[in-house]
């Protein structure tokens, strides 16, 4: 039988009942598959590498090691949060690479968004496949595949660069929910003891804020970015039901504002525009635009205009298609 091919006979993991018996199950495997070798795996804080690494953590202990990329293009706190939860709470050998001024040098004036594409996913498997070649006796390579993948991608899952890496490096793979649905892979990082803030964290793209920085992205607007995405995911998050995905944009495009010194004296500027954007969907092939209360559109325009550089905030009811979910 095709070992990437789901059983119709397994059962949905629904329930952390299911859930405990499909961890035990996965343990045993891997400890079998695995002996006494080490594994490496790229630990980007998504769910699926994070559920990945807290399995290996629970089936093998210090013999796994983490590599967690700091690309500079993650939303604020992220990867204080894995360091926190894996090398803190979980006791995972966990190497951090702040590479964030190779990423961002590397991007400087490039504004076409497959360009920009390209080079984050180049730059990633360089950092990676250096900070791999110091590590000694790897011999296995965790992968946060998922079945969706192996239906849409022919089982390689592209963010994770696995299909980029030089050819000495040469790894067996270890995919412990490649045969799990999203759902399904929440869950059993829920049973697993992860931080709701990871097991339900909002659909991130691989290259990051880098594609929600619309344009040639600078150090300025970036950072104004990571700030309005902050308040963007903390204000919506508290509604009763959230939509399925939100996040803001800032474009590379400039209008007029004004400001105020404390003496009320008025000052004309250019400032930028933040995007907030919000979706309903089930596959991500179409998508709705939910309504969000007024009143907090409006609270979320005040923290964002108080961000050096934005001066006007917008709401983005562009339902797919015509329009894309990310901008770029």
């Amino acid at each position: 039988m095709d070992s990437n091919v789901r059983p119709a006979t397994m059962a949905r993991i629904n329930n952390k009942e299911l859930a405990e018996a499909f961890i035990a199950e996965q343990v045993k495997l891997l400890r079998e598959q695995i002996g006494d070798k080490k594994v490496l795996l790229a630990l980007s804080g998504g769910v699926d590498s994070s559920v990945v690494a807290a399995l290996l953590i629970k089936a093998i202990g210090k013999q796994l090691t983490c590599v967690h990329v700091n690309h500079g293009l993650l939303r604020k706190g992220e990867p204080e949060q894995v360091i926190k939860v894996f090398r803190d709470e979980l006791g995972a050998n966990l190497v951090y690479v702040d590479a964030t001024d190779r990423f961002l040098d590397q991007l400087a004036g490039v504004s076409e968004p497959e360009s920009k594409r390209k080079i984050i996913g180049k730059v990633f498997i360089d950092v990676f496949a250096e900070e791999a070649k110091k590590l000694d006796g790897i011999e296995f390579l965790a992968q946060g595949t998922i079945y969706p993948d192996i239906l849409e991608s022919k089982g390689v899952k592209a963010h994770h660069n696995v299909g980029g890496l030089p050819e000495d490096l040469k790894f067996d793979l270890v995919e412990p929910v490649k045969l799990l649905y999203k759902d399904e892979v929440r869950m059993v990082g829920k049973t697993l003891g992860l931080p709701d803030s990871m097991v339900y964290r909002q659909p991130f793209p691989g290259p990051g804020l880098g594609v929600r920085c619309i344009g040639a992205i600078t150090r300025d607007r970036l950072n104004a970015l990571r700030e309005a995405d902050a308040i963007v995911r903390e204000e919506i998050g508290k509604l009763p039901v959230t939509p399925w995905q939100y996040f803001c944009a800032i474009p590379d495009l400039q209008s007029t504002g004004i400001k105020y010194d404390e003496n009320g004296k008025g000052e004309r500027y250019m400032g930028w525009a933040c995007i907030i954007r919000a979706i309903n969907t089930v596959d991500a092939v179409k998508a709705t635009v939910p309504e969000i209360p007024f009143d907090v559109l409006c609270k979320m325009r005040d923290e964002i205009v108080k961000i050096p550089g934005i001066n006007r905030v917008l709401w983005d009811i562009s339902e797919k298609p015509v329009a894309t979910i990310e901008w770029e």
